[in-house]
């Protein structure tokens, strides 16, 4: 090995040195996930404890996903035994956005308290501007409320080029004051341009279906990583304006107006 050929592998060495601690520095900047909100409820049916929860998470980072998430969900008896567990994998977490999520769990015995833990974010930085990841429109929500139980119904678009495969629709419950009660999730696929797609939902997991005020109701893309949301996001979104004109055009142009004599501006 030559003088100047030690001299380049020692810069390259250098370089890829430089790069890695720059990288591993901007993770550890980053802000963690945040639980804005979450609620769990037991119910009895059948031969068990059906042990649900609805939740919020936050993503304070303007240019990264948070991948890989999971919540831990442990439930226990009075006696401080454990009697369900269950690790649910969340969705990924868009840059300065939220995932809402639900989910429950069958304990044979009956739990007295619930305990949520969540697994730290792996990040990935997105690939275009936290603009271009538009959010997916729901519509015509209609909601029923029944005996023990809550019915949301509703539609799902998407204002993306490329179909969404699988979405993942979130309802929230809230009283009148905000105040988080429960939910319940459906999913919902092939969405495309110009077609959306219904969605049914009844939830039970609220104890007093007379305090529900409302159903907030999110979609999201269904998957613990990135990619479904930077691959619609990368294809473009659709023309606002599909439809052809259903009139007539005009028999004549009327063309432009001519500046008046004398005006001799630019």
């Amino acid at each position: 090995m030559t003088h100047s050929t030690r001299i380049v592998g020692a810069l390259a060495l250098l370089l890829l040195t430089g790069c890695s601690s720059a990288e591993e520095e901007q993770v550890t900047q980053l802000r963690p996930l945040t639980v804005k909100e979450q609620v769990s409820s037991i119910r009895k049916s059948g031969g068990g404890y059906v042990v649900s929860w609805a939740g919020v998470l936050a993503n304070g980072n303007p240019w990264h996903f948070g991948e890989h998430v999971v919540a831990t969900v442990v439930a226990k008896n009075a006696q401080g035994k454990e009697v369900a567990r269950l690790q649910q994998s969340l969705d990924a977490v868009p840059p300065a956005g939220s995932l809402s999520f639900t989910g429950q769990v069958v304990a044979v015995e009956k739990p007295t308290q619930v305990s949520i833990e969540y697994r730290p974010a792996q990040w990935r930085q997105a690939g275009r501007i936290v603009s271009a990841f538009e959010s997916f429109p729901v519509s015509d929500v209609l909601t029923e409320r029944k005996d023990g139980s809550y019915l949301v119904t509703g539609y799902v678009g998407t204002p993306y080029r490329l179909p969404a495969d699988s979405l993942a629709v979130t309802a929230l419950l809230r009283d009148k004051n905000g105040k988080l009660l429960g939910g319940g999730s459906a999913f919902v696929d092939d969405v495309r341009t110009g077609k959306k797609q219904r969605f049914i939902m009844n939830i039970e997991n609220v104890a007093d279906t007379g305090k529900i005020a409302g159903a907030e109701v999110v979609a999201s893309t269904w998957g613990s990583s990135s990619r479904p949301y930077e691959e619609l996001a990368l294809g473009g979104l659709a023309p606002i304006h599909t439809a052809k004109p259903t009139t007539a055009p005009f028999a004549k142009d009327r063309g432009r107006q001519g500046m008046p004599p004398g005006d001799a501006r630019p």
